[in-house]
């Protein structure tokens, strides 16, 4: 029998049930704690590179510092902020490994597979020439 569909379901063009953005995003929202879990695990680590971490401290240095590439202001000034912390993230992940990626992480594998999708999302956001130049460091 097929599911009961809600009034505020959406339907894909296959006629599956997808979940609304608001439901992606509090999800991707309460895994925050454990995404903030897994930055500390992975930069503890010794299997991780050096230099991975060393992208995430920087760009927590950079969070902290008052200068910035983009003025804050409302919305747009966070902008800047939001990529890099994305980039550094994505590539920390990336350079750690699934299996030490999957060793460190508290949540659930569908979690895991959202949060990715949107981190990897915004690093590619990331202008190319800041990537550029982020990768160097990072190498």
């Amino acid at each position: 029998m097929a599911e009961t569909l809600q009034p505020d379901d959406v339907l894909a063009p296959d006629g599956k049930s997808v979940k609304p953005y608001s439901t992606v995003i509090r999800e991707s929202l309460l895994a925050l704690p454990n995404l903030v879990k897994l930055m500390y695990r992975l930069l503890r680590d010794p299997r991780v590179p050096g230099r991975s971490k060393a992208l995430v401290v920087m760009t927590l240095g950079y969070l902290v510092t008052p200068i910035d590439l983009i003025p804050d202001i409302p919305v747009i000034g966070q902008t800047d902020d939001l990529l890099l912390i994305a980039f550094s993230l994505n590539h920390l992940i990336k350079q750690s490994g699934p299996a030490i990626v999957v060793e460190h992480w508290d949540g659930s594998q569908d979690v895991l597979a959202i949060v990715q999708t949107l981190v990897d999302f915004g690093a590619g956001l990331v202008p190319s020439k800041v990537r550029r130049v982020l990768d160097r460091i990072a190498r």
